[in-house]
């Protein structure tokens, strides 16, 4: 019997434990500094904003862990020995294993900012940063937050949730235009400020400032602004958990570097999740991907292969979804902000003219073949459009057949027959003839 070594116990790391389970009666061993037991990261803002509660946020009971005879382990690992196959724990304990699963994660990205370091300045991966997050922002009135992500967004929906003052400071000309086309970002922007949030496009931060008892007291902008805080979140984006992976036979490059099967170049090494960095990434999909589903995925697919079964990973059509306050948004396939300068791909946007509802889908000058879609404020079936950008589709058959990947419930108004009316009028000699969906559908029509 093997002992099988799982070290961190995120969704990619619980997920390969569990399915290893499933698989077979090796010893299995899951080591984490974090936390005890696994719990949802996407749920840690709503334990601050007063939704949830911590135990809330645990998908199994306690018990599970041990009926399905997976040791969990609290404890801190400073380095590996890959050559005898040995685990240091940062109390000098060792533990040894025949297989190791890397799901060491990533951690928030900081650039060397002069006061970085001062309390009151974090930012926002896993529950130790919710706990400082949690006595750090006691009785504060005012708050800078860095970047703007996703994570970006969290952190200032939860700072205003507890009546905190945030300025956020974004470094491009609107929010997140890096990744969302000019539409998109603008519509987004504006809800933000319509949330009473102090914006800052174009803004970059230049220091932290002391406030004289090692706490941090001001930000100050590359203007030479000032900017009060008594808080500051940085959010600008995260990379692979691998510091102290360096110097060792481990093949690192800016993750750790695995091949199909998520194979490291070490024998009976696998790495999966955050920390992962594909050298020959699937179709569609970008080298590194720190995305809760593609953990997931791989926690399956390396299971598998340990199992005896090789498995190649393949995490299908590329999708994501997020919420901006109250403004859901969904992704699926290549959405890039701008399109190619040669004329391969078009685009056909959508907007509602007095709501913040949006629906834009890519396709290929070409063929008429659908690479991708955006949605904001308009609910829409995974497995359809992931069916529909996986089969080639073309822009005519998804627009006859959208009310099919329409998600929202029953009584929810209906956008398709406007997005069809306008692309009819800008595509004439195109034009589609929208298919009604199977059940109740003609109602509330805007």
């Amino acid at each position: 019997m093997r002992h099988i070594v799982i070290l961190g116990n995120g969704i990619a790391g619980i997920t390969a434990a569990r399915e290893l389970r499933k698989l077979g009666d090796d010893s299995i061993t899951v080591i984490s500094a974090e936390t005890e037991h696994f719990y949802s990261r996407t749920a840690l803002m709503y334990i601050y904003m007063g939704q949830l509660e911590f135990h809330h946020t645990k998908p199994y009971e306690d018990w599970f862990w041990a009926k399905n005879r997976i040791a969990l382990v609290k404890a801190q690992v400073t380095s590996v020995d890959f050559s005898n196959k040995l685990l240091y724990y940062a109390d000098g304990q060792t533990l040894t294993y025949d297989v190791l699963i890397l799901a060491v994660g990533s951690v928030p990205n900081f650039f060397d900012w002069p006061g970085q370091a001062l309390l009151g300045v974090q930012g926002l991966y896993g529950k130790p940063d919710l706990d400082r997050m949690e006595a750090d922002t006691k009785g504060i009135h005012q708050a800078v937050v860095v970047g703007g992500g996703l994570i970006g967004i969290e952190l200032c929906e939860m700072l205003q949730s507890r009546g905190i003052h945030v300025t956020f400071l974004v470094r491009e000309q609107s929010f997140w235009n890096s990744v969302l086309p000019p539409e998109e970002s603008t519509l987004v922007t504006r809800h933000i400020r319509e949330h009473h949030l102090d914006l800052r496009t174009g803004a970059e931060l230049d220091q932290i400032q002391d406030n004289g008892r090692g706490r941090v007291g001001a930000v100050v902008l590359k203007t030479g602004e000032t900017v009060p805080a008594q808080f500051v979140g940085i959010a600008v984006g995260v990379s692979p958990n691998i510091g102290f992976l360096k110097n060792t036979p481990l093949e690192t490059d800016r993750g750790i570097l695995v091949n199909e099967q998520l194979e490291t170049n070490l024998p009976n090494v696998y790495a999966i999740g955050d920390c992962v960095q594909h050298r020959t990434p699937p179709d569609g999909r970008k080298p590194l991907e720190q995305i809760w589903y593609s953990g997931r995925i791989m926690g399956e697919t390396v299971a598998q292969t340990i199992a005896g079964k090789v498995t190649t990973y393949r995490p299908g059509v590329f999708f994501n979804s997020a919420k901006f306050f109250d403004i859901e948004y969904q992704t699926y396939g290549d959405v890039a902000a701008f399109l190619p300068k040669d004329d391969s791909e078009q685009s056909f946007y959508w907007e509602h003219p007095a709501r913040k509802i949006a629906l834009r889908i890519n396709y290929r000058q070409l063929d008429k073949r659908v690479t991708g879609m955006n949605t904001l404020g308009i609910r829409q079936r995974q497995a359809v459009w992931q069916q529909w950008i996986s089969n080639g589709k073309s822009i005519h058959y998804v627009l006859e057949h959208l009310p099919q990947a329409n998600f929202d419930p029953e009584f929810y108004r209906q956008y398709e027959p406007a997005i069809v009316a306008k692309f009819n009028a800008e595509n004439p000699e195109q034009a589609v003839q929208l298919k009604a969906k199977k059940g109740l559908f003609n109602q509330l029509f805007t």
